[in-house]
C-alpha cells in the first residue's frame, strides 16, 4: 500500500479510512477527550460499540463538530456493533435504532455484528449477562443466516451503508456469504505483528472481504482493565512496543514502535484501530502516512506472526460457558470468546 493511499475500499465502493480510533475501555470522562483528539489529528473513522456503553458521549462530540462546520457528516466514517444480548434477527433494528440515537446518526457507515455467540439479558443494557455462579447467559438458538437477513434489511431501510461480522472465523464468514443476498463488506478480528491471521487474510482476499484489525498493538491496556477487575491476565499480554526487531526498524525510520507495528498492518492492507485516550498517542498514532517499510522490514516482521500461540482475547476467566454455545467461534483455539 502507497503511503497516501489512506482507504481500503468495499466490494460496494464504500471506504473506510485506513486508521480509526479504537474506543474500547474508555470511561465517558476519556471518550470525550479522545475523540476530540482524534478528530483534530485528522482521523475520520470512529470505532464504536453498543457493549462499550460510551456511545452517546461519542455522539455528543460528533454533533458538537457537525454543527460547528468543522467537519461534515459524509467526511466522517462511523463503525458501531450489535450486542451479543441483541443477536436475534427481531432485536437488530432495535439495538440499531438505539445505536443510532446515542450517536445523534440518521445512518452508520458500517454496522457489525460484534460476535457469532447470543446472549440473554436482563435488559437492554445488561450486555454481558451472568447467572449467581458467574456462567454466561447464553442463547442457545443463535441463527446467524436468519441474523444476516435482518442485517441486510437495515441496508435496504437506509439505516447503514455497509454491514460487517466481528470475531466470526472462517466457517461462519463462510455460511454468511453463501446464504448472503448482500455480502459482508468488512472483518473485524484481533490481529497484530504476533498473530498476523495470515489464512484469514487470505481467505477474505479471496471473498473480497476487508479486514479491520482490533488489537492492533497488542492491547497491553489491557493489564490495567483486569487489574481493574481483580484478574490476572489469562494470557500474557504481549509487549510489542520493545520488541527488538519492531525497536531496530523504528530506529532507522525515525519512528516510533507503535508507528511501525500499525503502518506494518496497513502496508498488508489492514485498517487499524489503535485504542487510546492520550492525546499526545491519539496524534502520533496518525502520523503513519509519510513513510513506507521495505521489502526487508516486512519479511522481518513477518517473522514475528506466532500463528494461533500468539491470540491472546481469551475471556473466559470471567465468561464462563462461552465455549459451550454452537456458534463459539474458536472451539480448537481456546476456551472462552474474544471481544
Amino acid at each position: 500500500m502507497s503511503t497516501n493511499q489512506k482507504h481500503i475500499t468495499f466490494w460496494n465502493g464504500e471506504k473506510m479510512p485506513v486508521v480509526g480510533l479504537g474506543t474500547w475501555q474508555s470511561s465517558r470522562e476519556e471518550i470525550e477527550t479522545a475523540v476530540n483528539a482524534a478528530l483534530e489529528a485528522g482521523y475520520r473513522h470512529i470505532d464504536a460499540a453498543y457493549n462499550y456503553l460510551n456511545e452517546d458521549v461519542i455522539g455528543e462530540v460528533l454533533q458538537r463538530w457537525i454543527e460547528s462546520g468543522k467537519v461534515k457528516r459524509e467526511e466522517l466514517f462511523i463503525v458501531t456493533k450489535l450486542p451479543m444480548i441483541g443477536n436475534r434477527p427481531e432485536d437488530v433494528e432495535k439495538f440499531l435504532k438505539k445505536s443510532l440515537v446515542a450517536l445523534r446518526l440518521d445512518y452508520i457507515d458500517l454496522y457489525l455484528i460484534h460476535a457469532p455467540v447470543g446472549l440473554i439479558g436482563k435488559h437492554d443494557t445488561d450486555v454481558f449477562p451472568h447467572d449467581d455462579q458467574g456462567f454466561a447467559m447464553i442463547d442457545m438458538k443463535t441463527n446467524l443466516v436468519n441474523l444476516w437477513k435482518s442485517m441486510e434489511n437495515q441496508v435496504d431501510a437506509g439505516l447503514v451503508k455497509s454491514i460487517g461480522i466481528s470475531n466470526f472465523n472462517e466457517e461462519q464468514i463462510s455460511r454468511i456469504i453463501n446464504n448472503a443476498r448482500i455480502k459482508p463488506a468488512n472483518v473485524q478480528v484481533e490481529l497484530h505483528v504476533q498473530f498476523q491471521q495470515k489464512s484469514l487474510r487470505e481467505f477474505c482476499q479471496k471473498h473480497e472481504l476487508t479486514i479491520c484489525a482490533y488489537a492492533p498493538l497488542g492491547s497491553p491496556g489491557r493489564n490495567d482493565f483486569y487489574s481493574k477487575l481483580g484478574l490476572k491476565p489469562p494470557v500474557a499480554i504481549p509487549d510489542l512496543f520493545h520488541h527488538p526487531v519492531v525497536v531496530k526498524i523504528a530506529e532507522k525510520h525515525k519512528k516510533s514502535s507503535t508507528q511501525v507495528l500499525l503502518r506494518y498492518l496497513i502496508e498488508l492492507g489492514v485498517a487499524v484501530i489503535p485504542k487510546s485516550v492520550n492525546p499526545e498517542r491519539i496524534h502520533a498514532n496518525f502520523q503513519v502516512f509519510d513513510f513506507s517499510l521495505s521489502v526487508v522490514d516486512m519479511a522481518q516482521l513477518g517473522q514475528l506472526d506466532q500463528g494461533e500461540a500468539g491470540f491472546t482475547f481469551d475471556f473466559s476467566t470471567f465468561f464462563k460457558g462461552m465455549d459451550k454455545h454452537p456458534e463459539n467461534p474458536y472451539p480448537n483455539r481456546v476456551k472462552g470468546i474474544v471481544l
